[in-house]
């Protein structure tokens, strides 16, 4: 039996806002100093090549690179293969960039879809052991590149689908995972973005459940299905916990 909640997950989730919400940039710690990103003050920059590992500043990336260099180059070779295979949308140039689009966009949205998934409230151990797929399908005739993906299934999986198969990638979250755990947090929420034979990480370094007010919530498939299919991007979790 579906759960039934008093409140949506969101308290925009029925109404879309009535004027477009400022791009989402997500949460960027800097890989070199943890350095987490104040906007107002000034915007982290991403790795030229990967698109995923985020820095302070150009002596940060700098300092980084000696050990930030096998899993780009690993990343990109990836993308680059993966744009070669054959089959429906592989060859896609736009496929590609509109999936890393589609990440940065829903960033906020995909980490919280992955503490729920794992239920990370109740059992914080899960975050060891298991990961969130998302599988997406592609659109190419859309013209709005954030409707161009659509949630095909959402399930959890053993964290191994990502760690055995990329040794390099498994390494990189465990590294971010040492960084989480020495400023208090628990680890990492792996989430799997994958659409045909792309697919992209998303390592989401977690705070400890007791400091979270967000409350555990089982109709995460339905939240994360409407505010992809209807291209929005202001998600904003909301808790109905009498401390929250």
């Amino acid at each position: 039996m579906a759960a039934v909640y008093a409140q949506p997950a969101a308290a925009n989730y029925f109404t879309a806002p009535a004027h477009a919400p400022p791009k989402q940039r997500g949460y960027r710690i800097c890989d070199q100093c943890g350095t987490v990103e104040q906007p107002h003050i000034g915007r982290f920059r991403l790795c030229g090549g990967c698109m995923i590992t985020q820095y302070c500043s150009q002596d940060c990336q700098k300092a980084h690179w000696p050990s930030h260099k096998p899993i780009c180059q690993h990343t990109v070779s990836q993308i680059s293969s993966a744009k070669q295979q054959p089959g429906p949308g592989a060859m896609d140039d736009g496929l590609v960039k509109g999936l890393r689009k589609f990440v940065s966009a829903h960033s906020s949205l995909l980490s919280w879809a992955g503490f729920q998934a794992l239920q990370l409230k109740r059992v914080p151990s899960n975050i060891r052991q298991n990961a969130l797929l998302i599988e997406l399908d592609y659109r190419h005739s859309s013209s709005d590149s954030l409707r161009r993906f659509s949630i095909k299934g959402a399930h959890v999986v053993p964290r191994t689908y990502v760690t055995d198969s990329d040794p390099l990638v498994g390494q990189d979250i465990m590294r971010r995972e040492e960084r989480c755990r020495k400023s208090g947090g628990i680890g990492c929420v792996v989430v799997i973005i994958q659409c045909g034979e792309i697919s992209q990480v998303m390592p989401v370094e977690v705070d400890s459940p007791s400091r979270i007010s967000w409350d555990m919530r089982e109709d995460w498939p339905q939240v994360l299905q409407h505010y992809v299919e209807s291209g929005r991007t202001d998600f904003k979790p909301i808790s109905t916990t009498a401390r929250g």
